[in-house]
């Protein structure tokens, strides 16, 4: 969490909430009507203390399923005849508190097969005071002498990815206007490409809004009815790239922040992006250790990490408590499926439909 504010108060303030924290043992234990509703299935978590006993935290993950909208509708409109279908999620979630931060980790399994990943950020803002008048140049005043900095948050999500089967290659999907011509006549085509990413040195990727960039991660092996491999999309949601600059105290320990996506060959022993001890480390560790190897990556058994930024500009509206603010990703079937599986959902109410 780099806070981007050169304040004294501030500019030590870069903080590794796993590395340095440890995020599962802050996890919240989760109440019914509050954090959950619904019919609720509740895990424990167990972690140790500082001289390695277990520890239970009850309720510290809560599993349940809700309504997530329309999942598909179409109305004839020559006949007005109309067919909709809800569509159902199954939710996963944890709460943790790091200091004055709370961080929701929120896992969708949809009907559709798509999977989301979303973190909800909410808590209380750290501040400093500010002289009557002044205008802060790295943050937001947010009371009468008091401000907010402006901070970025990066999450890093490690993905096992096996999609039908252990043999996968990832694939890199630009779109890009057709150059004028006679294949483009009327200058309104554009078209798609897809780029292996073959090693590991060339597979730290970054995201590319202009090009609706996106990724795949496809089988090897096995293919659809239609012939094309069966696929997962990585959907970039909101992120951003660093704002500080690559001689910041801090930088050499979050190597992992300088590529949104990064692929590797899967090695139990490489858990963390930021390497195993980034308290303890000059820098160095954790991604850009791991792809110094540059092993193959085609057809084989690969791990998916994408980084996502959340980019705080700090508002009035976000004190004395802020509202909630969601950033993550999706993964959706990409010829997975050999069409939409979500066709034999269940009709809603009567009055939902007319034949």
């Amino acid at each position: 969490v780099p806070y981007g504010d050169p304040a004294p108060t501030h500019r030590f303030k870069n903080v590794f909430d796993q590395g340095e924290y440890g995020v599962g043992w802050l996890a919240n234990s989760l109440t019914l009507g509050c954090d959950c509703v619904g019919h609720i299935h509740y895990f424990d978590g167990v972690v140790n203390d500082n001289d390695g006993a277990p520890v239970v935290i009850p309720n510290a993950v809560c599993m349940h399923e809700e309504d997530a909208g329309i999942a598909w509708k179409h109305t004839d409109f020559r006949t007005g005849a109309v067919q909709v279908r809800r569509r159902r999620r199954l939710v996963l979630s944890t709460i943790v508190t790091v200091g004055n931060y709370e961080y929701g980790y929120f896992w969708y399994l949809y009907t559709d097969g798509t999977i989301e990943y979303e973190v909800k950020l909410t808590g209380v803002i750290s501040t400093a005071a500010i002289a009557p008048g002044e205008t802060p140049a790295h943050g937001t005043l947010v009371a009468p002498g008091l401000y907010g900095p402006h901070h970025q948050h990066f999450f890093c999500v490690r993905l096992d990815m096996t999609v039908d089967g252990p043999a996968n290659t990832v694939v890199e999907v630009d779109s890009a206007p057709s150059p004028p011509g006679p294949a483009n006549p009327h200058g309104n085509a554009w078209a798609v490409s897809s780029t292996p990413l073959t090693s590991e040195a060339v597979a730290g990727r970054d995201a590319d809004s202009a090009r609706a960039r996106y990724w795949k991660i496809q089988s090897a092996t096995e293919t659809s009815a239609l012939g094309a491999p069966r696929a997962y999309a990585l959907m970039p949601g909101e992120t951003v790239p660093p704002m500080y600059s690559p001689d910041a105290l801090f930088a050499p320990r979050a190597g992992f922040t300088d590529h949104q996506l990064w692929v590797t060959a899967c090695d139990d022993t490489q858990r963390f992006a930021a390497g195993d001890y980034p308290n303890q480390h000059p820098g160095g560790q954790g991604l850009p250790a791991y792809v110094t190897g540059d092993r193959a990556l085609e057809g084989a058994d690969v791990v998916v990490w994408y980084t996502f930024g959340a980019h705080h500009v700090v508002r009035p509206e976000d004190w004395p408590v802020m509202p909630v603010s969601t950033v993550g990703f999706m993964l959706k079937p990409s010829g997975f499926f050999d069409g939409n599986p979500s066709l034999d959902l269940p009709a809603s109410p009567a009055h939902c439909h007319t034949p």
